[in-house]
Formats: structure tokens, sequence, C-alpha cells
């Protein structure tokens, strides 16, 4: 069952495009769309509709057109018999989408391990340690284990990887919730972020990749965790 409607000023997650960042009209919709369904502003199997969406953003539809055939590409939308919704993912969506999340971790920490300047190396000490001081935050721990990961990938110095890794998180923003909502998750996260940290600051490639890959097949453990509980 589908639902639809329209986004409060306080729900979503619009924010004003400014004039002159050389941002389309369309990109400006295609992010805040995507952030807005990672955020759960935008519902799993709700109803997304052309122009609630330009009334919503103050924009034309023309912008918002292209953005949800962008986000239908991607997989984000699918169209259902009650017309453009937020797609959903199912179980052994999930597992494949793992199985690749731990190859291309694995992979942006050995390059970061190779890479990272040092200065790049004390923003991903201090996320670490931000990220120890949040547990008990579960979306404080997200917003933070986004960046951590985000900042590994940018040590990696590797376009195509970046490149592939910002598709698969628009993938990910499809999984409800955060695994961080479970019980112990992030103190365990803590110990794993820190493995990752050292083998990036030792220059040890193997090490890096290693601990990002277990760091990987634990959070898809507890994905899957979460998803039993939730029915």
């Amino acid at each position: 069952m589908t639902d639809e409607r329209t986004p409060s000023a306080g729900q979503d997650t619009a924010r004003p495009m400014p004039p002159d960042t050389g941002v389309s009209r369309a990109q400006w919709v295609y992010e805040t769309l995507r952030d807005g369904i990672r955020l759960g502003t935008w519902r799993r199997g709700e109803r997304v509709r052309e122009e609630t969406v330009a009334r919503a953003l103050g924009v034309s539809r023309t912008p918002v057109r292209e953005a949800l055939s962008r986000l239908q590409a991607r997989g984000l939308l699918e169209v259902t018999a009650a017309g453009l919704v937020v797609a959903t993912i199912a179980r052994p969506q999930t597992l494949e989408l793992y199985a690749m999340r731990e190859v291309l971790e694995g992979s942006a920490a050995r390059f970061a391990a190779q890479h990272a300047a040092p200065s790049e190396i004390a923003s991903l000490t201090q996320l670490s340690g931000a990220f120890a001081e949040a547990v008990g935050d579960p979306a404080r721990l997200a917003a933070l284990n986004r960046q951590f990961h985000a900042a590994i990938q940018d040590a990696a110095h590797n376009r195509y990887l970046v490149r592939m890794l910002e598709d698969l998180g628009d993938a990910l923003a499809l999984l409800p919730g955060t695994t961080f909502e479970l019980p112990e998750r992030g103190r365990l996260a803590v110990a794993e972020h820190a493995a990752i940290l050292a083998g990036i600051a030792q220059r040890d490639p193997d090490a890096a990749e290693q601990a990002a890959r277990a760091h990987i097949r634990r959070a898809q453990e507890a994905r899957l965790d979460l998803m039993q509980r939730a029915g």
C-alpha cells in the first residue's frame, strides 16, 4: 500500500538553492529528494508526484521531472500500479548491496593507507573521536559514520572508486533506519573504526582493507538483525 503527502516545512530536507554555485536546479532537486529518502522524509512505498515535489520545493516541473527520472534510473524510485513510488529493498538485494560495499569500502581503505595526506589522517582521527563520543545517539552516530567513510573515500584519491561508492550510497538510502539503533552496535563500531584508522595511519594497506571489510560484514549482520526485528 502506498501513501502520498506533501512534506511540511518542518519535514522536508529542502534548503535554499544557492544562486551562484553552478549547481543546476535538477541536480539540487535530485540531491534534496535523495537526502529526503535517506532521512525518511519520503518513506519507502510512498507515492512521489511531480507536481507535489515542484510545489514543495518551489521549482518548476521541468527540473523535477529530470530529477525523478534520474532517481528512477538509480533504483531509488520505481513504477507501480499506484504510480511512481519510493523503492523498497528486500533481503536478497540487501545482501548484494553489502557484498559490493565490502569490496569497495575495503579498496577505499587500502588506497587511503597508500595515498592519504597527513591532514586527511588527522581529519579521520577527529571523526573517529567524535564518533566515540556520540555513542548512545543513533542519529548522530549515523551522520558521523557517513562522514568517516566519506573521508576515507576522499583519502583514497581514486575518482572512479569514489564514483562507484557514491552510486552505492544512493542505494543505501533505501535502507530504513540505522543499525546504530541496535544495542551495542555503536560501541562495537567505535573499535571497528579504530582498526581501520590504525591501518591507514600506519600505512598498512592489508590491515586497513581487512579492517574495513570486517566492519562492513558486521554492519551487514546488524542490518539483517534490524530487518528481522522490523518483520
